[in-house]
């Protein structure tokens, strides 16, 4: 690989060279470039370099017009525009100049167009259709250097609306004789999936072939694509663990090229995309990661800390490591590396030892212990990078007891820090811990106060937010609410009495708006005195518009007495004649709310805050309006994005997948241009109904996307959580083996030694720092959730484990590796390792305990077609449910016979286990109704004790989750089986939807215990049929805004192919199919709870070219994925 770059970097002397002798090596003296070049490196200011660029730039312009310039040329003055542009100064009248080189020249001047073309445009550009058809005509050249440089420029930067019209062109290169053409079309596809996953969907099986190339560049470029597609369903490509591995074992053991090494390290870029991927396909699988040990080992060891790659090398490991299911044997090599990193004096290794051990801590906090004094170091080290990396990994430690010695270093840095970034990103981390972990009200107000002096106005909106919140919602003890906001409007009296002109603008309005919400809990603090603070916060120089207007709104709460109508009319008779309008309101507002007491009491309601705000998100008072507009022949409302979509469609090249024939009257009579595929007349069909069916699914709540819901009325203890008394921490030296560590303890032990004065401060400021870390400590990080009973803590969404919790297990299996994969048997890299890679009858994997400990302590459980399988074939339907089961036939260890009475006769998936605790054993499934699905947990206890203090919450993002018992289950008795029965409803659509919960519960002799699981469906399952006419399905397919289109595969290529397509899809996702016409059909279904989707098919080029429409965002697009994966496993 060194030889290579180093090959490159000689030939780019020649390449600029625009000297008339070829084999130049250097920048011709009298050539233009050359001269421009050395002229702007002998200016002295910045004036002098704009006079004469824009003096080039004239003569470049001059020259590019003229009729007489030849392509030579034009290959000299494009260089010269692009140097100007890459010093900042536009050369817009170039870019189209460039475009004609690209299309015109030799070899050597269309490689120099396309590279300007990639450094001039980006991919909204309109300049770029214009290079569509030059990129088509050159991927079908014969010229290897021509398709080179047009997948090349593909892979760059391609408009995405055109993907379609080269996409197949794109995929015959993969089977291109030629590796580098092979290469460059893999790039070029995973930037088609970056752009647009739909587009390749229909495509991944060539994306296994290009992983079992025969050519290692090939195959090193496919690991970009499968690094994606993991990270989004890592489920989904565990039959491929074996193939990774496989790789990697060649990659260490250098069978690979020379060309690959760099310094020596075989393929290091390789080894670290390849640890990567199996990182993400290991978590939380045992299965899986037992596969994946040898090469960990392997890696781990050949990885010798020689150079500043095998560095990298040794990270990704560690991180690997941690990731998986964890090994101890393993695990104590990567506490070594991690250690060496640390420990070592250079500066970039002891940055990656930090990272590395913030990395892990959650999962090893003992690992902290042993390199305390090494941090406490780190905290005053000269590099600031080392003290911020140094300063996360104590954010990542923090508990109760350590917060305010943590938070104290972190204000301290904060004071010193200049960079905004890192302002801003640790004055969050402060707020955060400060909201979770606060030890009581002073402390919280006073931390609060400097988070916002010192951050100012570059902190985040949340952060203000989050607090006001905070205290408007308080906790479940009025006294610890009034308390806390008694002390906020003192703290804030005080600041604003001391003098308030260097406050920022944010702390500002919070103080404005505590004052005028909670003032009046001082009975002994005279609101007309705070009016006047008020005021003359009003009258500073230094209050922007905004605070002026936090300040009247303020005002106007306080306005009491005579007094402080005196006050306030003089305040509004200053503002009322402002330039700015919302100021000139406020004080009109102030002016007639101040005379009038009855009308300011019924407008501003003390603790209004406090009440829930509803608000109507969908618009429901404008139905009539909307109504008639629509009647009166007014177009559908189209979302921005739509519109503008539609106006650059309008100037494009039509590459759509299919076109909809319509008769001219339909053309005539479209509405907005768009057109109903059902080739109706619509225009008398308009109504206000469908627009109501468009928000049917909306919520009538206020929506806070942007505003973390962490604090409310609810989940708040009242009551302090008492401070363990700790004992005192020994502090391991950070130069020893652990090993010597031990042997010194004894002799320290033995014969205690004085310790010098600043050591003692370290040990001291450790002690503080790392309390509560011990492996018996019940205290739990920061990121980890906290059973312990804590004063001020962000509410969570359910409970979490304590350090006394149990770890489960994943029950997933590596599924057996594809047919595909035996192609690396025949020609991957070294064929003298061919027999490692068959893979076409693998032994499948011992099934595992469910007694096992999983990675970081949770357990995943997805539902797909894989897990709805069991013994009798004939009990699965289509749709990947089973159906009603033959009572008399013991399943599911006995479960099934648990199952409501009103859910026995229905559709359900196969009882899946959750997660177990000794005795205790959590298991689900879900059953399918006409208008709801429910999810069924059972609870079996096969003790004979009791357990008690159940409690068992359910969370998701996707998915509102309601409980249908009537009373929660507190106690399940010996030998028995508790079912609990939740409704599921969707809302937001993803391909495979999760619900995430806890278990807390205590046997009858023995603590608190509490485990963690996950339960993930397929969004099919809450798929429904639409029944509707084709005259009402004309009429929703106009009203709907969010689309896609996809072309799918067909099931045959006789004339019934349409309907047999259709049926694969009515019987496997539960459609409705509205009507079949010739080639065309309409199909509908919806989502619970009534959310449409509807979809128009066509025959076209032997494909079926469909087309989806919804008012859900995202639900076309999961709708599309779940059909092409139904037809590909037909």
């Amino acid at each position: 690989m060194s030889d290579v770059v180093e090959k490159t970097l000689t030939a780019l002397p020649s390449l600029l060279s625009l000297d008339s002798q070829p084999g130049s090596a250097k920048l011709s003296s009298t050539s233009k470039l050359g001269n421009l070049i050395r002229g702007i490196t002998e200016l002295t200011s910045k004036h002098e370099e704009e006079k004469l660029i824009q003096r080039e730039l004239t003569s470049i312009k001059e020259q590019v017009s003229s009729p007489n310039t030849s392509m030579r040329q034009m290959k000299e003055l494009m260089v010269r525009a692009t140097y100007c542009e890459m010093l900042g100064y536009e050369a817009s009248f170039s870019y189209i100049h460039a475009i004609k080189l690209a299309q015109q020249g030799t070899a050597l001047e269309k490689r120099v167009g396309y590279l300007a073309v990639s450094l001039f445009l980006n991919e909204d550009h309109e300049l770029l259709l214009l290079l569509v058809n030059t990129v088509l005509k050159d991927l079908q050249s014969t010229n290897l250097i021509e398709v080179c440089m047009a997948l090349t420029v593909v892979s760059q930067m391609f408009p995405k609306d055109m993907i379609p019209a080269i996409l197949p062109l794109v995929e015959e290169k993969l089977n291109h004789p030629k590796e580098i053409i092979r290469r460059k079309a893999v790039l070029a596809l995973y930037k088609f999936y970056q752009i647009a996953p739909n587009q390749v969907q229909h495509i991944h099986n060539k994306f296994r072939k290009a992983l079992c190339d025969k050519d290692p560049g090939v195959m090193t470029a496919s690991l970009h694509i499968y690094l994606q597609m993991i990270q989004e369903n890592p489920e989904g490509y565990k039959d491929l663990t074996a193939s990774f591995v496989t790789i990697l074992k060649q990659v260490v053991g250098g069978k690979l090229p020379m060309d690959f090494n760099y310094h020596s390290v075989p393929a290091p870029w390789l080894q670290i995309q390849l640890l990567r991927i199996l990182s993400l396909l290991g978590k939380n699988d045992h299965s899986t990661s037992e596969i994946i040990y040898e090469v960990l080992d392997e890696s781990l060891r050949r990885a010798e800390m020689n150079h500043n790659i095998t560095y990298a090398i040794l990270y990704e490991c560690v991180k690997c490591i941690y990731t998986i299911h964890p090994k101890s044997e393993l695990l104590e090599k990567a506490a070594k590396c991690i250690g060496n990193f640390v420990l070592s004096q250079k500066i970039n290794l002891k940055y990656l030892g930090l990272k590395a051990l913030t990395y892990v801590v959650q999962q090893d906090p003992r690992l902290a212990l042993q390199h305390q004094m090494t941090i406490i170091e780190c905290l005053d080290h000269p590099d600031l990078i080392i003290k911020r990396e140094t300063l996360e990994l104590l954010f990542r430690i923090t508990n109760a007891q350590n917060v305010t010695v943590i938070v104290e270093k972190m204000l301290e840095f904060l004071r010193i820090s200049k960079d905004d970034y890192t302002t801003t990103d640790l004055v969050g981390k402060v707020a955060e811990l400060a909201e979770k972990y606060a030890p009581d009200n002073e402390w919280f107000i006073e931390t609060m106060n400097t988070v916002f002096s010192v951050g100012g106005d570059m902190m985040q909106p949340d952060i203000p937010n989050s607090f006001l919140k905070l205290l408007s919602e308080g906790f479940d003890s009025v006294e610890e609410d009034r308390k806390l906001r008694q002390f906020a409007v003192d703290s804030y009296v005080s600041l604003l009495r001391g003098g308030p002109g260097k406050l920022p603008q944010r702390f500002l309005q919070v103080i404005s708006w505590v004052l005028g919400e909670y003032s009046h809990l001082r009975e002994e603090l005279d609101p007309t005195s705070v009016l006047r603070l008020l005021s003359k916060l009003l009258n500073s120089k230094n209050t922007s518009s905004e605070t002026k207007s936090w300040v009247l709104v303020a005002m106007t709460k306080l306005c009491e007495g005579r007094a402080g109508v005196s006050v306030a009319r003089e305040v509004s008779e200053t503002y009322s004649s402002s330039l700015d309008t919302v100021l000139r309101q406020r004080a009109q507002e102030l002016q007639h709310l101040s005379q009038d007491s009855e009308l300011r009491a019924r407008v501003l309601p003390r603790d209004a805050s406090r009440e829930p705000l509803e608000v109507d998100s969908s618009l429901s008072f404008l139905d009539g309006f909307v109504s008639e507009a629509l009647a009166a022949g007014a177009a559908p409302y189209k979302p921005p994005h739509q519109r503008q979509e539609e106006l650059a469609q309008e100037k494009a090249l039509s590459l759509e997948p299919y076109g909809l024939s319509l008769p001219i009257s339909m053309s005539s009579s479209s509405i907005g241009d768009r057109q109903s595929p059902t080739l109706l007349s619509v225009s008398s069909g308009l109504s206000g109904d469908s627009t109501e069916l468009s928000h049917k699914g909306g919520s009538a709540t206020l929506k806070l996307d942007g505003v973390k819901r962490v604090w409310g009325r609810e989940g708040y203890l009242s009551q302090r959580e008492p401070v363990e008394e700790t004992a005192q921490v020994e502090v391991p030296s950070p130069l020893r083996s652990p090993s010597q560590q031990g042997e010194a303890d004894k002799s320290h032990n033995q014969t205690p030694t004085p310790t010098p004065e600043p050591e003692q401060e370290k040990q001291q400021l450790a002690s503080s720092l790392f309390v509560g870390l011990g492996s018996q400590s019940s205290v739990c990080l920061m990121g980890k959730s906290d059973l312990t009973t804590q004063r001020f803590r962000r509410k969570a969404r359910y409970p979490g484990t304590s350090s006394g919790c149990s770890e489960i297990t994943s029950n997933s299996i590596v599924s057996p590796p594809s047919m595909v994969d035996n192609l690396l048997c025949n020609n991957l890299l070294d064929s003298n390792i061919a027999s490692e890679l068959d893979l076409s009858s693998p032994e499948p994997p011992p099934q595992l305990s469910q007694d096992l400990s999983p990675a970081n302590g949770t357990c995943d459980v997805e539902l797909t077609d894989k897990n709805v399988t069991g013994n009798n074939l004939s009990h699965i339907r289509d749709n990947g449910v089973v159906a009603a089961e033959d009572p008399d036939k013991p399943t599911d260890l006995g479960l099934s016979s648990h199952l409501p009475a009103e859910l026995s006769g229905l559709s359900r998936s196969e009882i899946t286990p959750l997660c177990s605790h000794q005795s205790l054993h959590l298991s689900a499934c879900h059953v399918q109704g006409d208008e709801s699905l429910a999810l069924v947990v059972f609870i079996c206890n096969s003790s004979d004790s009791d357990v008690q203090q159940m409690l068992l919450q359910l969370d998701s993002d996707q998915l509102e989750v309601s409980s249908v018992s009537e009373s929660p289950v507190q106690e399940v008795r010996g030998d028995s089986v508790v079912v609990c029965q939740y409704s599921l409803t969707v809302k937001r659509p993803l391909v495979l939807v999760e619900v995430c919960g806890v278990m807390s519960f205590m046997f009858s002799v023995g603590t608190p215990q509490s485990v963690q699981f996950s339960y993930k469906l397929p969004l099919t399952s809450f798929i429904r049929p639409l029944t509707v006419s084709t005259e009402e399905y004309g009429t929703m397919w106009l009203a709907f805004s969010h689309d896609t289109k996809q072309n799918l595969t067909l099931i045959s290529e006789d004339r019934e192919s349409l309907t047999a397509t259709l049926n694969v899809l009515k019987n496997k996702l539960q459609l409705h199919v509205v009507e079949i016409i010739g080639m065309e059909g309409i199909v509908a279904c919806r989502l619970l709870q009534d959310q449409p989707c509807l979809m128009h098919c066509r025959i076209n080029a032997g494909t079926l070219a469909v087309w989806l429409r919804s008012p859900i965002p995202d639900l076309p697009d999961c709708l599309i994925y779940h059909c092409q994966r139904a037809l590909q496993e037909h």
